[in-house]
């Protein structure tokens, strides 16, 4: 399958606007017809640690307490060239929420959460993605928490998403395919109709922590009937090529590939850490993303708005 169907865009240039789609907001498949690419955004994390969120503290509840934080990270990813935004809800699961005692707050935040990036991608005429990531908990054999636990837990967050105004769904940082499993049942339940998508992270030995390998993944995820599958966070640029390498050798016709790589590592400078992977490396790692066949082109952790400039800017020039 040609993977070419996206077309990027660099600043606000080429954008869609409500304007020119009948419902209003493009969806996945209009947003990408005729296109061979999509930007994704970068880091929201690091970029929450940049703005003065302590080691520990709850990103999502920055979702209520400094939105105007959430905002402006998310149009400065708009404005760099970013089709597709990420909601601030990664750890958006009542376990993950409990870890701060705000386990009761799932729904407020994750709607937040969600209401932000849309406030924020409308002008621009770009997707918002709700972000589902890992539970904390094992699902059993090797843990107490079973499927049909996992698929509530998840139920319950893209509940608040999908009230907020999310256009698809990206399930991310896994490493389970049983709680991948239980994650996209739940967003076809309470969301049907809504795109999903799903990204792995792999280690040095190309496997998951629970020894998932980039084909098996997406094996396992196009039979669960997914819009996308690909990889995020990792070690850096390198590996996420070989891994998207052999996710294309392997994926069905219909089937998008996403890649959102770390800006490389983190390096202690001074008193804080900065990712050794500059701009202009990961614009170059762009573009071997997009010969590879993949179709939806982002960062994750230590990536910033410069990185998606650069990324972007280099996909529409070549």
């Amino acid at each position: 399958m040609s993977a070419r169907r996206i077309a990027g865009t660099s600043g606000s240039e080429g954008r869609a606007g409500r304007a020119d789609y009948p419902g209003g907001m493009p969806t996945l498949s209009e947003l990408m017809a005729g296109r061979p690419y999509l930007v994704l955004d970068g880091a929201m994390g690091t970029m929450l640690q940049g703005a003065g969120l302590e080691d520990g503290g709850s990103g999502e509840l920055w979702n209520v307490e400094h939105p105007d934080e959430i905002l402006a990270i998310h149009t400065s990813y708009l404005q760099a060239g970013a089709n597709v935004l990420t909601t601030n809800t990664f750890g958006g699961t009542k376990p993950r929420l409990d870890m701060h005692g705000l386990g009761d707050r799932v729904h407020e935040l994750n709607r937040a959460g969600a209401a932000l990036a849309k406030q924020a991608a409308e002008p621009f005429g770009a997707l918002v993605a709700g972000d589902l990531g890992p539970t904390g908990e094992l699902l059993d054999p090797l843990g107490t928490l079973s499927a049909a636990e996992a698929q509530a837990l998840f139920a319950d967050q893209v509940a608040g998403l999908v009230d907020g105004g999310i256009d698809l769904v990206v399930i991310e940082t896994m490493s389970d395919l049983a709680e991948v499993e239980a994650a996209v049942r739940a967003a076809k339940a309470t969301a049907p109709g809504v795109p999903v998508m799903v990204t792995l992270s792999f280690d040095t030995k190309l496997r998951t922590m629970m020894g998932v390998t980039p084909a098996a993944a997406v094996t396992a995820l196009a039979a669960l009937g997914v819009d996308a599958v690909g990889a995020n966070c990792g070690r850096g640029p390198q590996e996420m090529e070989t891994v998207m390498a052999q996710m294309s050798e392997v994926r069905p016709v219909g089937l998008l590939l996403l890649a959102q790589s770390n800006a490389g590592l983190p390096q202690l400078v001074g008193d804080h850490f900065e990712y050794d992977s500059p701009p202009e490396q990961m614009a170059a790692h762009a573009q071997r993303l997009r010969d590879l066949g993949v179709d939806l082109i982002g960062g994750c952790c230590g990536s910033t708005p410069d990185h998606v400039r650069a990324m972007s800017e280099a996909l529409a020039a070549a």
